[in-house]
């Protein structure tokens, strides 16, 4: 079985990481891998940590591309690579735009297409934006559905879709597992991962934040910087903020934060750096997909900035909040997660609603036709676990 993985973007290489390397050691597919060249400094670092090689690159990315210059060129391209490569079935992640043009181009080829990572739905199709179209319109022409949660499942079943279903877990927590797994049996590995971070001060409480969703361009990051500069007056918190490489992230972010002594201001980091960031925050501020699945299998407790979430599970589970946009909120929520107790930095798969980390292998054994059983979320182990999310008044 020939079957070709498609991505382009840094969170995609991570989901797709173990994956990949899965795919690679099963002795019945022959493995390849294409990626579009996007974010491509920190595509290459994903790439190298999951011992993952482009077969085939794209190329697509030019400065100040619009999404439909993006698909009109991945559209030619694909096109071109389907017809050469002629694989037996296409793998995309999740909801990127890559994703999407790559399902809908090996459709038009009548190349069966499994997505990874199905089934996500906030119900708005403006939140987050493109991403829940992105993610429907996948849906619509696989054939195979990997639903990394029960939750998931459900949503595609409401839907009665065509595709035959599976819940697999999400394999964001089969990298974040491997990965851990390396920073803890290599001190020296943790010790180069550590030391670009020479700043923080020990003794002061670390906020870990990341941003960069389109719908918060504008008004959202100005905002959410405000609600940082308010936060960074407390003489027993640092902020740690690597900020995304899009102008309209980096100009309002440096602009309000960047004279601030107590915010670091970093460069997007590669996934091993910021693991071991995750591991040392007290709190994380995103809103960033991932991240919401990541942080509960480290214990860490998750302020996400949006108003709706297509991963409810940690939200329900009282270890992930939404706390929009809103300075006020934000400051708010971030003040009384700072009066919990501290987590434990060690990867607990139990404590995670997304996954115990053998998705990678549910997905291939499934295209191989020996299916595992699937992933349930409710079984936990006596390890520990976050702490729900309480609101405090300080």
């Amino acid at each position: 079985m020939k079957v070709l993985s498609v991505f382009g973007t840094r969170p995609e290489a991570i989901k797709m990481g173990p994956l990949v390397k899965a795919l690679g050691e099963a002795p019945d597919i022959e493995s390849i891998v294409c990626t579009t060249g996007q974010h491509r400094a920190m595509l290459d670092q994903v790439m190298s940590l999951f011992e993952i090689t482009a077969d085939h690159d794209l190329d697509v990315m030019v400065p100040n591309q619009t999404l439909n210059g993006l698909c009109a060129k991945l559209f030619e391209r694909l096109d071109a690579l389907y017809a050469q490569v002629r694989p037996d079935r296409v793998l995309v992640h999740g909801d990127t735009t890559t994703a999407m043009t790559a399902a809908v181009a090996a459709f038009h080829h009548r190349i069966p297409v499994g997505h990874v990572e199905a089934g996500l739905r906030t119900g708005d199709i403006s939140r987050p934006w493109p991403e829940e179209m992105n993610r429907r319109v996948i849906d619509v022409v696989s054939d195979f559905l990997f639903a990394p949660t029960p939750s998931s499942r459900a949503n595609l079943e409401r839907e009665h879709l065509g595709g035959r279903l599976l819940v697999t877990g999400n394999t964001v927590i089969d990298a974040l597992q491997q990965t851990v797994q390396q920073l803890d049996r290599d001190p020296a590995l943790r010790a180069r991962a550590d030391a670009p971070f020479q700043m923080l001060d020990p003794e002061r409480r670390l906020l870990l934040v990341t941003g960069h969703r389109r719908e918060s361009f504008g008004q959202g990051f100005l905002d959410i910087c405000r609600a940082l500069a308010e936060l960074a007056q407390r003489e027993d918190l640092q902020v740690l903020y690597p900020v995304h490489l899009n102008p309209n992230v980096q100009g309002p972010v440096n602009a309000e934060l960047g004279h601030l002594g107590n915010v670091h201001l970093v460069p997007p980091q590669d996934y091993l750096s910021f693991v071991r960031l995750m591991q040392r925050a007290d709190v994380i501020l995103t809103d960033s997909g991932g991240v919401q699945e990541e942080a509960p299998a480290l214990g860490k407790p998750v302020l996400v900035m949006r108003d709706v979430t297509e991963r409810p599970e940690a939200v329900d589970a009282g270890v992930v909040k939404l706390v929009g946009t809103a300075p006020t909120r934000i400051v708010d929520a971030v003040n009384a997660a700072l009066q919990q107790p501290s987590h434990a930095t060690r990867f607990d798969p139990d404590a995670s609603p997304y996954g115990d980390g053998r998705a990678s292998a549910r997905i291939v054994a499934a295209l191989r036709g020996h299916p595992l059983p699937e992933f349930a979320t409710g079984h936990r182990s006596a390890g520990p676990v976050p702490t729900p999310l309480q609101e405090v008044t300080p």
